[in-house]
């Protein structure tokens, strides 16, 4: 029991240095080129490259972690993440960098994908939404954290990089004290029908039974995205300056950070989709007022925040939505699904973000985001009702 306590911490640690290096890597980028000249439109689709790492690696991480553990995935994906960040101050060029968005995108992807359904296979089912909720209030944490570092821009452009590479390292190696683990382990025996199929066939059984739950995260991927890829080219073509763009956004992890634990608590005792559709709602009208309220620093201090408390936990409700409607032979195509519909949401981000910042430059970039939460909500709303008219309620 207190080893399993001890690995459960260490993979929190992990996941909050993730969000820290994510939190960090978005609006960091997004500001040094927009400062060297580099067009909106441009931007956003270089702040893709990390999502496309993730999805590059999404289908082939599952065999994998079958065959040697979960340990050796998030020790790779770690290395990987850590080489990343130490070579961007090496050579400042779009396509370079571009790459090594990428390889954080992979390494990202792998150390997730090996925390998450780690914890997701072990946790009871009665705290589940409490213990996926520390998950996600981990990186919430560093997400929060992270743009702060924009500030070491005016000491020296390499500096936060370096310091991030450093922490990452340093909470990197608490792992060589971690026992490896398999799948199997932790799980109900696999029947040898599951065990034989492909993945191929896992994703789609999983996706038809529980896709409902991939747009919590696909949500919560494409606001991360724009929020922080997007929002400080918005944010300093309105007359913001840098400074305090560094402290607005952090406000949206912030705020999640408040209701992670207790919504996860929550949707323990009233259920998933309740609490999500609920939250998604509250988080549309906090984006109509960010939008009518842009020009007051205040406001937008208050918007991200409760922005933040309603829809910062969609990630790991999603999470454990989809853990309720799988069983466990399924969970691990889960978890990668759940990484594909995050990283489809904030690959789309920022490049429509940016689009539409150069297309529709007199309407406020908080309204397409707006939309987009009310075509989940509504695309929620149609499904509970499908199901209700397919068994005659």
């Amino acid at each position: 029991m207190i080893l399993d306590r001890f690995r459960f911490w260490i993979l929190i640690l992990l996941v909050m240095i993730s969000g820290l290096s994510q939190g960090m890597l978005m609006p960091l980028l997004a500001i040094i080129l927009e400062q060297a000249g580099i067009s909106s439109s441009m931007n956003g689709l270089h702040a893709t490259g990390l999502y496309i790492g993730v999805l590059i690696a999404s289908p082939f991480m599952e065999k994998p972690m079958q065959k040697y553990g979960f340990k050796p995935i998030i020790l790779v994906g770690g290395i990987l993440v850590i080489i990343s960040l130490a070579l961007f101050p090496l050579w400042e060029a779009l396509w370079f960098w571009f790459i090594l968005r990428v390889a954080i995108g992979i390494g990202d992807n792998m150390l997730h994908f090996g925390t998450q359904t780690w914890i997701t296979t072990t946790v009871d089912q009665k705290t589940r939404g409490r213990s996926i909720s520390l998950y996600g209030m981990s990186f919430g944490l560093g997400f929060a954290l992270g743009p702060l570092f924009t500030r070491l821009l005016e000491i020296n452009q390499a500096l936060p990089f370096i310091l991030s590479a450093l922490l990452s390292t340093l909470v990197w190696s608490l792992m060589l004290f971690v026992r490896n683990k398999w799948p199997n382990d932790e799980s109900e025996v696999v029947t040898t029908t599951a065990s034989n199929n492909s993945s191929i066939k896992r994703f789609i059984l999983t996706t038809k039974i529980a896709w409902i739950a991939l747009l919590p995260p696909l949500a919560y991927g494409f606001l991360e995205a724009t929020l922080h890829a997007t929002f400080p080219i918005y944010g300093l073509r309105i007359g913001h300056d840098v400074n305090m763009l560094s402290l607005i956004i952090p406000c949206f992890a912030g705020g999640s950070l408040l209701s992670q634990l207790p919504l996860g608590i929550l949707s323990d005792k009233v259920g998933r989709r309740k609490i999500l559709l609920v939250i998604m709602t509250l988080g549309l009208f906090c984006f109509i007022g960010a939008a009518l309220l842009e020009a007051s620093v205040t406001a937008l201090f208050i918007c991200f925040t409760l922005a933040g408390v309603f829809v910062g936990s969609l990630y790991s409700l999603g999470i454990s939505y989809m853990t309720d409607l799988l069983p466990t032979t399924l969970l691990p195509a889960g978890n990668l699904l759940c990484s594909i519909a995050f990283s489809i949401g904030s690959l789309g981000g920022p490049y429509v973000g940016g689009i539409f910042i150069e297309v529709l430059p007199e309407v406020s970039f908080f309204y397409m985001v707006a939309i987009v939460l009310a075509l989940l909500v509504f695309a929620m709303v149609l499904k509970r009702d499908s199901v209700r008219n397919e068994v005659g309620v």
